[in-house]
């Protein structure tokens, strides 16, 4: 796929994890609609969206999943539930192409929600960077944009927020594929 010119939907969930006898479940969504200009520009500031998504109370969240769930448990038990924010989310998916990094759990999530649904093409921004930078310690998100001196800019297009929080996230994915077209990256395979 091309990159120039092409209008992206980077998108993350924040889930509950893996606990025996529970499907996995989100509890936060984040969108960030971008353009990718000509190679070596960064391009316009781009569109984002963000909701909690509600979660039963009494649902254990796995101990080792990150974020800050423990702190909103009483926001996440009064949010919308997927089906009740998929009219607002849902244009943001139809005819965009998809960017995620490790598009496993995004992917996931929204064929549990929309089975009928074909959503995509995805960009797989973990397996792009593992391409392109190979050799790294860690391939962890927050890892490779503060490598690539990406984290201010994601700290001003989403001022007090921080990793593993799903707005932050799908930002910070977003900045890191506007960073490789930038440098000359003109096509990646799609998924």
């Amino acid at each position: 796929m091309e990159l120039a010119g092409g209008k992206f939907t980077a998108i993350d969930f924040e889930t509950t994890g893996s606990v025996p006898g529970w499907p996995n479940e989100p509890w936060q969504i984040g969108f960030c609609r971008f353009a990718l200009p000509p190679v070596g520009a960064l391009g316009a500031t781009p569109f984002t969206f963000s909701s909690l998504i509600r979660v039963s109370p009494d649902r254990p969240f796995n101990g080792f999943a990150p974020g800050r769930h423990s702190q909103l448990r009483s926001e996440i038990a009064a949010a919308p539930t997927m089906a009740e924010l998929w009219e607002e989310i849902s244009p943001w998916l139809k005819g965009s192409v998809l960017v995620a990094h490790n598009i496993g759990t995004e992917r996931s999530i929204l064929r549990a929600a929309a089975p009928l649904e074909h959503f995509g093409p995805w960009i797989d921004t973990l397996k792009l960077s593992r391409s392109l930078l190979p050799g790294r310690p860690s391939y962890a998100l927050e890892d490779i944009v503060a490598e690539l001196g990406l984290a201010s800019r994601i700290a001003a297009l989403a001022p007090g927020l921080a990793p593993h929080d799903a707005l932050y996230d799908a930002i910070a994915c977003g900045e890191l594929l506007r960073h490789y077209a930038a440098c000359g990256l003109t096509h990646v395979p799609t998924a």
